[in-house]
């Protein structure tokens, strides 16, 4: 009933959807339109995520629900943060389900698929930035161990920015 592998090349295409579709929900009042279409291209494009989903240290994986793409995750292992002491720890950048998802338990399936990945490579701890009004992922980051230890500016534009909290599950 649910599934999670690796993305291939292959898969850019459904990825470029989910990213959209996924990244829209919880930002579409925040977000004026056309900095909104302009973050989803340029973050969100074929090219990007074929060339992302190829490189040794990011790591894309989706999880299916009933043979159909629920959504994924990227993670960037050994990828430092100034807040960190560590230096082997991982940058969470994206744990997306479609909304039509939500409150199956996904989001925790593949979050701990990720944690199980992180230390099968030594890494100390996850790292990730969250919108400070993206109360869903804050709640669930909270639930599953993450603290909050440093705040962030968010770039969305050449003239924008967005608050995010840095959150960081120790795993020492």
């Amino acid at each position: 009933m649910i599934s999670i592998r690796k993305a291939t090349v292959n898969d850019v295409k459904q990825l470029a959807i989910v990213s959209k579709k996924a990244f829209f929900i919880p930002h579409q009042h925040a977000i004026p339109k056309e900095i909104m279409d302009n973050y989803l291209k340029e973050s969100f494009n074929e090219e990007t995520l074929a060339k992302e989903v190829t490189q040794d240290n990011y790591e894309y994986h989706l999880i299916f629900y009933k043979d159909e793409l629920a959504g994924f995750s990227k993670i960037i292992l050994n990828t430092e943060n100034e807040h960190i002491p560590h230096k082997n720890v991982t940058k969470m950048e994206r744990l997306y389900l479609l909304e039509e998802f939500y409150g199956l338990g996904l989001g925790k399936k593949l979050f701990d698929f990720n944690v199980n990945l992180v230390k099968r490579n030594n890494q100390k701890g996850i790292w990730l930035y969250v919108w400070i009004k993206n109360y869903r992922a804050l709640k669930f980051y909270e639930k599953v161990g993450f603290q909050k230890i440093a705040l962030y500016d968010f770039p969305i534009s050449d003239r924008e920015t967005r608050p995010n909290d840095v959150l960081y599950l120790d795993l020492t």
